[in-house]
């Protein structure tokens, strides 16, 4: 009996972790659509799409006046909710993910508007996540896209390089995202083993993934919420 004790008391558990991804993504000419698609062909992914409050809008009219206008109101005071146009609710739960690719058009060089939106009022959820970055664009560079997702996601983990996927070169989603998905490591990234010491005598302390303490060598971590933390100094995803 004492030895059975004693092995229990050394007992460690060997958690399997299979990241989960987020595809998020705003399509006013169809083009950001498309390529999603075929993206949620390639990987398992739940996918997202932000739609305006606004019905029927015409963004083309008048050479995307009203794009311009809301890019402008953004631009000017960025950190005013006000300054971004109204979407529809988004029913999703970040905590429940590790990964999210953000799939966006280019407006005047900067991410469209609505997608703006929903990163302005979910950013700092994805505080520690990974995120990628997909951009269509006719023909402007993306520096500009890239500015504005780190600036809404302070705290992501960015994944490099982004992925620029020009109008003409839709077609060609599928050979680019291939490439892609390998630049990043896609698959290594989402099919990682974490290993959290279970041993009866050692305490857990808990920090969120922005480097928040949570918690400080407790016996127990059963009511923490889903989500990614750091215990005892390894990325743990609680679901």
């Amino acid at each position: 009996m004492k030895k059975i004790v004693f092995l229990l008391s050394f007992l460690c558990l060997a958690i399997g972790v299979q990241a989960k991804t987020l595809i998020v993504y705003y399509s006013y000419t169809n083009n950001v659509e498309t390529i999603v698609k075929e993206l949620s062909s390639q990987i398992e992914a739940d996918v997202v799409e932000i739609q305006p409050a606004v019905k029927g809008l015409d963004y083309a009219a008048n050479n995307y006046a009203i794009g311009s206008e809301q890019i402008a109101a953004i631009r000017n005071n960025p950190d005013n909710a006000a300054s971004y146009p109204e979407i529809d609710p988004v029913d999703v739960t970040l905590a429940d993910y590790d990964c999210v690719i953000i799939g966006a058009p280019l407006w005047w060089s900067n991410m469209a508007a609505p997608l703006q939106s929903f990163l302005f009022q979910t950013g700092k959820e994805m505080a520690g996540k990974k995120i990628g970055l997909i951009v269509s664009s006719a023909s402007s560079g993306i520096s500009g896209v890239e500015a504005d997702a780190k600036r809404l996601i302070p705290e992501g983990d960015f994944l490099t390089p982004s992925l620029w996927i020009r109008s003409s070169q839709t077609s060609n989603a599928k050979s680019m995202l291939e490439d892609w998905l390998k630049a990043i490591d896609y698959n290594n990234l989402v099919s990682g083993v974490e290993t959290i010491s279970m041993e009866i005598n050692q305490g857990y302390t808990v920090y969120s993934m922005s480097g928040v303490k949570l918690l400080l060598n407790v016996a127990s971590i059963d009511g923490l919420e889903k989500g990614m933390y750091i215990i005892n100094g390894k990325k743990t995803v609680i679901r």
